[in-house]
């Protein structure tokens, strides 16, 4: 909304066409119909994810940002079409599908930036190299924590495959966001719902870092901020050795 408001042309794609026909009615009050527009697709989903870029490639001649925000928690283990543990389709493959997949329109745009919000700047959790799809042992919190660090890794080497091209990565936690609660089931819903009041920050604030970094970054290809703080881009959890092994890891599994 915020990019609408600003004259800008937007492409919104998630799972609910309720949440969709409301950005669009949100837009058309702004006045701002003919500049918006939404893509119903299941993210979890590698031709779903392909569908998307393929539009947005029909609608747009360039791209000056791409925001990476789906992600949704499986208190169960979920596979999804393709055989993959669905947090880490989620939180990881669609993005990684996404970012090089259009990468090709952002390199039009005047200056043009990746998003991935998640959990950078955490530590805790690890890739379990030879169990991805977490088949030993699956835990809530076990996929969360891995589907992060890889969303971590992602961003590292997009930017060391990319190094002639002028797109930056931004990774982002924005902190504890009430952003909402439609994808769970009770009585989860209901226990975030009173825990984002309580406790969460409203995304009208949380958006503002990330918009101040989208319209100015810094200079360098790969820009890690926890909240409104730059973050150590020798982490362990952003280890080029990791990420590059994590992309060609990928790269085979999505043959």
């Amino acid at each position: 909304m915020h990019y609408l408001r600003q004259g800008s042309r937007v492409t919104v794609s998630g799972s609910n066409l309720l949440r969709g026909k409301d950005f669009l009615d949100e837009a058309a009050e702004l006045g701002a119909k003919k500049q918006a527009s939404f893509i119903q697709a299941n993210l979890l989903s590698l031709s779903e994810n392909r569908r998307v870029i393929k539009e947005v490639q029909q609608r747009h001649q360039s791209l000056d940002g791409l925001v990476l925000t789906a992600m949704q928690q499986f208190p169960k283990r979920k596979l999804t079409p393709d055989g993959f543990e669905s947090t880490l389709a989620l939180y990881y493959i669609s993005r990684f599908v996404l970012s090089y997949g259009l990468t090709e329109l952002l390199e039009l745009g005047d200056n043009p930036v990746i998003v991935s919000i998640g959990g950078t700047g955490m530590t805790k959790g690890e890739i379990h190299w030879d169990d991805l799809n977490l088949q030993q042992g699956y835990g809530l919190l076990k996929a969360t924590l891995q589907g992060g660090r890889a969303n971590d890794l992602l961003g590292v080497a997009y930017t060391e495959n990319h190094k002639n091209g002028k797109t930056r990565f931004i990774l982002n936690h924005p902190g504890y966001t009430n952003s909402g609660t439609n994808h769970l089931s009770q009585p989860f819903k209901g226990i975030m719902k009173v825990m984002g009041k309580l406790f969460a920050q409203p995304v009208e604030k949380s958006i503002q870092p990330i918009i101040k970094l989208m319209d100015n970054p810094p200079s360098q290809r790969l820009i890690a901020w926890d909240r409104t703080k730059s973050l150590d881009l020798t982490l362990p959890t952003l280890s080029k050795e990791d990420a590059l092994k994590l992309y060609n890891l990928t790269k085979h599994i999505l043959r």
